[in-house]
């Protein structure tokens, strides 16, 4: 069936608009019914006439094909842009492999290094030494030497402002990266071309991981059989070839792996060097303030957080000031990363830290040496444990000491003077209260006159002359006569001793001769009593240097220390007893209860009779209140001494005592010049007062144990006869000892 004769269904957008009419036409159509539309059709015939025609979209045309630039259709151009393009495709592959290659082998350097790793507890100490710590005479710590540990701190223990200045200071995106810092690096590097030096000298732009790589020495341990000493394997760990960088950065990225943050933190906090000995932040706090490093301050902090430059020379003991504004400038780091309010960081710059009284002391200074070189070697100098050595010093007696001299050199000696002086203040039994050995008081390791100085004792060696005689019978009463001798010496031209005032004084008593120091009755009294037995009492009392063998002996022409010297006029004040002084109380390990040695020193045997010891210290009582002694007198207290002065005045002495205690005072040069209108009884006697002075202070006076005078005179010279028979009935007693005729 055909459908042609059908009308097709009109189009969507025919019933939308309408048909449009085959023809135009000017006017209205006229004609039959036919040709007469419908009312409806004319209509929608307005209607749709009405609407506009839609518009017709314009064919979009074919993009022109581009022309081939006149350069690409060049084959030689062609030919370049391949072999670059090639070079390009073969670097870009090589590089991507080696690339991978190196990861690869970083990443089993780092495992390897990994597992080689001990756990954190094993790393915090890393000493190769031990230390020692040394306490007074009340148990306060005022020294130390050896490498300080004060124990292990973590990250979370010590004070955070510590915790905050180190961060702030050596790696502020410490907890940020992986244990390498590439733009620490870069801006290390940029600051050493900048500041003339090669890429990889001066600043390193390590990270705290990489130093405390460096600090372990990259798992290294010091071997003596490898190395030839301790300082060749440090300066090896130190070492900064890009090899040595390169070794480093794998041992960090492995501590990066095995460890947090704060573990590794806590190991550069234990094992960092920081100036003084110290080894760790609380060695450190302890050595420089007194303190556990869990209550620094923010400015204590901040000092000790700048130490991590240059340890030794930004010390706080070394020098103060510089110390006190490196610390200004890690607060200003703290505030400017927000680790510090702004009013908190000028409250740390207005009260910047200061040493604690013992730090101030610069380790215990001469005392604190001597006690080292006195005691044990393995336990001292070299010990690998830690040590605490209790003491006899009396740090308030040290400080009298030491102001006492000070002062003396300010105000009496003129400016620019070269010559030195030393002091020794000790109890009865020989136990050092203070020392001090030269006029640099504050210093560690430097020439300690009180003890290595040995030099000539003058006039101040009498009193063991007339100790001599008055333990084999002799009166301070008894007479000698003053006048001219000649002593014909086997070996040497004839001796005739002077009196300092070259004069004679005829008869004068022993307590006389003593009191204005007259040399001609000691040299008698010397020879008659014997220059074997003076010699004798003089080394029992402890005077252990060599003693002359002629009759010069009587006047003090022996070499000898102030320290020696000193410890034997103890004798006499403890009543007659040799002494040894001594500085060390007690030595235990640090964290026992039990001593492993005590005492080293004390009162020992009896050398004189104890009647023998007060009578002569009446005399020298006598020399202190009316002689040569004068300018050394106490208020209120009685005072017995001898002055010194050795030949062409190169040394000058004063030695006394209270009932209290003993000092003793060396004034000279190093090199033997001889002292300008000086002698013992004064600028000696002067410093032995300020010193005495400053150390009774407060105490209650104490009378001397002296016997007045002894019995009457007997005779205006010595007894030939006695003479004789005290030295027959002694040199009997020596050959029965040691044989001969």
């Amino acid at each position: 069936m055909s459908d042609s004769g059908r009308k097709k269904p009109p189009l969507v957008a025919e019933r939308r608009y309408g048909s449009k009419p085959a023809g135009k036409s000017g006017g209205k159509t006229k004609g039959t019914a036919a040709g007469r539309k419908p009312a409806a059709t004319k209509r929608a015939a307005s209607k749709s006439t009405a609407k506009p025609a839609p518009r017709k979209t314009p064919a979009r045309k074919k993009p022109a094909r581009r022309k081939p630039a006149k350069s690409s259709r060049n084959p030689i151009v062609r030919f370049f842009r391949a072999i670059f393009g090639w070079l390009f495709r073969l670097i870009w592959a090589f590089t991507w492999r080696i690339t991978a290659l190196a990861m690869i082998v970083v990443g089993l350097a780092v495992g390897y290094v990994y597992s080689t790793l001990p756990e954190v507890t094993a790393l915090l100490d890393g000493r190769a030494n031990g230390s020692v710590v040394m306490t007074d005479r009340t148990g306060e710590v005022f020294a130390w030497r050896g490498d300080q540990f004060g124990g292990v701190v973590t990250a979370d223990s010590v004070s955070p402002h510590l915790k905050n200045a180190v961060v702030a200071t050596e790696d502020k995106r410490f907890y940020r990266h992986f244990g390498i810092s590439p733009r620490g690096v870069a801006s290390a590097v940029r600051i050493n071309l900048r500041e003339g030096r090669g890429p990889l000298s001066g600043h390193g732009g390590s990270t705290i991981t990489q130093q405390t790589a460096k600090l372990l020495c990259l798992g290294v341990v010091y071997d003596d059989t490898q190395w030839d000493s301790e300082a060749a394997y440090e300066a090896d760990c130190r070492r900064g070839s890009l090899w040595r960088k390169g070794k480093e950065a794998i041992y960090a990225l492995a501590m990066e792996v095995k460890y947090t943050k704060d573990e590794i933190l806590s190991i550069y906090l234990n094992r960092a060097y920081m100036g003084g000995g110290a080894y760790g932040s609380e060695a450190a706090a302890q050595r420089y303030f007194g303190k556990p490093a869990a209550a620094l301050s923010a400015a204590e902090g901040a000092m000790i957080a700048g130490l991590l430059t240059a340890p030794s020379t930004l010390a706080p003991t070394s020098n103060l000031t510089r110390s006190q504004n490196r610390a200004g400038v890690i607060i200003g780091l703290m505030e400017d990363q927000g680790y510090l309010s702004t009013k908190a960081a000028q409250e740390a710059r207005d009260n910047p830290a200061k040493l604690s009284p013992a730090a101030q002391a610069r380790a215990g200074g001469y005392f604190a040496d001597w006690v080292m070189s006195s005691g044990p070697e393995f336990f001292t100098r070299n010990s690998t444990s830690d040590v605490v050595i209790r003491t006899t010093l009396d740090q308030r007696i040290q400080d009298a000491a030491e102001e006492a001299m000070n002062y003396i050199f300010s105000e009496k000696v003129r400016e620019g003077s070269k010559a030195q002086a030393a002091i020794v203040v000790m109890s009865a039994d020989g136990a050092v209260r203070a020392m001090v050995g030269g006029r640099k008081t504050k210093v560690t390791g430097a020439f300690n006159r009180a003890v290595q100085a040995k030099r000539q004792t003058g006039s101040a060696f009498k009193p063991f002359v007339y100790a001599t005689a008055l333990e084999l019978g002799w009166s301070a009463n008894d007479i000698v006569v003053d006048e001219p001798i000649t002593i014909n010496i086997p070996g040497s031209s004839p001796w005739s001793p002077q009196n300092y005032d070259r004069k004679f004084h005829g008869p004068v008593t022993l307590t006389e001769a003593l009191r204005v120091s007259l040399n001609i009755p000691a040299v008698k009294i010397a020879q008659d009593a014997g220059l074997e037995n003076v010699r004798k009492v003089a080394s029992d009392f402890g005077i252990e240097s060599d003693l002359a063998a002629g009759p010069s002996l009587a006047l003090g022409a022996s070499d000898t220390s102030l320290l020696e010297v000193t410890g034997a006029y103890a004798g006499i004040l403890n009543g007659g007893s040799s002494v040894r002084p001594y500085g060390l109380v007690e030595l235990k390990m640090q964290g026992d209860d039990e001593a492993l040695m005590t005492s080293t020193g004390g009162i020992g045997e009896r050398v004189i009779s104890e009647d023998a010891a007060r009578e002569l210290t009446w005399m020298m009582h006598v020399v202190a209140a009316e002689g040569t002694g004068r300018r050394a007198n106490l208020p209120d207290w009685q005072v017995a001494g001898k002055t010194g002065t050795s030949q062409k005045a190169k040394d000058a002495w004063f030695i006394g005592f209270t009932a209290d205690y003993v000092a003793g005072v060396w004034m000279g040069y190093d090199d033997n010049t001889p002292l300008t209108g000086v002698t013992g009884s004064g600028l000696p006697a002067e410093i032995w007062h300020e010193t005495m002075r400053r150390v009774h202070e407060g105490l209650t006076p104490k009378p001397l144990p002296m016997l007045r005078g002894g019995s009457p005179a007997r005779h205006v010279a010595p007894d030939p006869q006695r003479d004789r028979d005290t030295r027959n009935g002694i040199d009997d007693l020596l050959r029965g000892i040691f044989g001969g005729n």
